[in-house]
């Protein structure tokens, strides 16, 4: 569908793009000054003009009042004392005396008489004093005709006359014509000074919108997906930079935001596989147990046993690993802690019963320092602890494994060290032992019954202590993890 023509101007000025904008609004602008400044100039010279033509007129009537001689009564005949005939081209004279009688004295040929005023503005010229300020004039008009009629008063003879008014008047065409020579004159320089302005305005806008090309030319990039780009910075105008620097800004937090979601997603993905995989295991195992029994084996008393005792064990890991999901999630909700100043040595002091019970035969060293206060919540410290005994338990040997827990200051707070002798972790397995079930061949097993969720645990606990934990390990060389607490 066609835009109708005031559409298209109204597109042309107020829409379409910035260079057409700022290009239609200026020579708009431009426009509206110079017919401004036009007409204000044809108002001022036209007073002028007139002005002017008011006096030259205005001249003539005192020639014709000094031919006149310095005594003559204006009411009498044409004769030796009445008035005089004169002749002025283009022009109409006339004579008002004191009691307002018109009489014409001078006619332009093939014109109507001169045009008679009021008789008070006759009047006026009359009770005005003989020498007033300025020309007397006024533009009066006449059958369709503008003119410029000049009063101007004949002082008083010695007799008992009391002078009267001369009036001359002329037509202003030749002034009109003058003035609007002048106008056109002006329009056609002010419409060449536009054309000139345009032809050099167009590289400037050009040159001048240019870092915002580049911007417009750069988000196009970044729609197409290339979110690494980056609007440029430094083109010399300031608002354009700081835009720059703001887009630049959002673009890395986006770019950041981004690839978070997208390792959320993969971890989650990586999640909910691998937790469908841990939960399918014993549950497999498990039915496969009660269709042995449903075939015959609950007759048999050793075989009954055997199913239920590995059906038990099946449950209890099922069982665990549900209790591990279910703490994750509640600790990556921001669990509330119950933080009290207490001392991590004198904690797992408490715990050596225990510790001892789960290493076996295994070498327990323990070099606590019971002076070392921070800030714990004494439960979830307990469960981490384990979490990361267990883990060394289960990869030491029973008969010569050794298992040392030490505290000691570090970094305005406390540093837990537990370090063993197993077979240790191959450093490409080190980024990785606190994903959540992650298992190496070399420092995770799952004949223990491990799901891989203890160090993620253990890692969401102290990460919401605001602490840290560390591994430090070399494939053969045993294997220390290091846990930080603010103190």
């Amino acid at each position: 569908m066609r835009l109708k023509a005031g559409e298209k101007w109204r597109s042309f000025f107020w829409g379409g793009s910035l260079r057409a904008q700022l290009l239609s609004r200026t020579l708009l602008l431009l426009a509206v000054l110079l017919v401004l400044i036009g007409l204000s100039q044809y108002w001022f010279m036209r007073e002028v003009v007139y002005k002017n033509e008011a006096s030259v007129l205005e001249s003539k009537a005192m020639s014709i009042i000094r031919a006149a001689g310095e005594r003559f009564d204006p009411r009498a005949e044409n004769g030796k004392d009445g008035p005089p005939q004169v002749f002025i081209p283009e022009a109409s004279v006339a004579m008002i005396d004191e009691q307002g009688n018109f009489k014409v004295l001078a006619n332009e040929p093939n014109q109507p008489g001169p045009p008679q005023l009021e008789a008070g503005e006759y009047q006026a010229v009359l009770n005005s004093d003989f020498r007033p300020n300025g020309v007397n004039y006024r533009v009066v008009d006449s059958g369709g005709r503008e003119l410029l009629v000049v009063l101007r008063r004949i002082p008083p003879g010695p007799g008992p006359e009391t002078g009267g008014v001369i009036q001359i008047s002329a037509s202003t065409a030749h002034l009109q014509e003058l003035l609007m020579h002048q106008l056109l004159t002006f329009l056609l320089l002010a419409l060449a000074a536009m054309l000139v302005g345009l032809l050099a305005y167009l590289p400037v806008i050009k040159r001048t919108l240019l870092p915002l090309s580049n911007m417009v030319k750069t988000a196009g990039q970044i729609d197409s997906g290339n979110l690494d780009r980056r609007f440029p910075v430094g083109q010399g105008q300031e608002e354009i930079d700081h835009l720059a620097e703001s887009c630049n800004g959002m673009l890395e937090r986006l770019e950041a935001s981004f690839a978070a979601e997208l390792e959320t997603k993969e971890q989650m993905r990586r999640f909910i596989a691998d937790a469908s995989h841990e939960l399918r295991t014993p549950l497999t195992s498990i039915h496969g147990f009660l269709e042995v029994l449903l075939r015959g084996a609950a007759q048999q008393p050793d075989q009954l046993e055997k199913a239920l005792k590995n059906m038990h064990g099946e449950s209890q890991r099922l069982n665990k690993l549900v209790h591990d999901l279910l703490l994750l999630s509640k600790l990556d909700r921001t669990p509330r802690l119950e933080l009290k100043v207490s001392s991590l040595g004198g904690v797992i002091r408490d715990m050596e019963p225990q510790l001892r019970i789960l290493a076996g035969s295994r070498e327990l060293i323990l070099d606590l320092d019971p002076d070392l206060p921070s800030r714990f919540d004494t439960d979830q410290i307990k469960q981490v602890v384990l979490n990361l005994f267990q883990n060394a338990v289960q990869h030491t040997d029973p008969a010569t494994g050794r298992i040392r827990l030490s505290t000691a200051p570090a970094e305005d707070g406390v540093e837990l060290a537990i370090e063993d002798n197993g077979p240790g972790i191959a450093v490409e397995h080190l980024p990785h032992v606190f994903d959540r079930f992650y298992r190496s061949d070399s420092a995770r097993t799952r004949k223990y019954g491990g799901a891989g969720l203890g160090l993620a645990i253990s890692k969401s606990i102290i990460d919401a202590h605001g602490g840290n934990i560390r591994v430090y390990s070399q494939a053969g060389r045993g294997c220390t993890f290091k846990v930080w607490l603010p103190g």
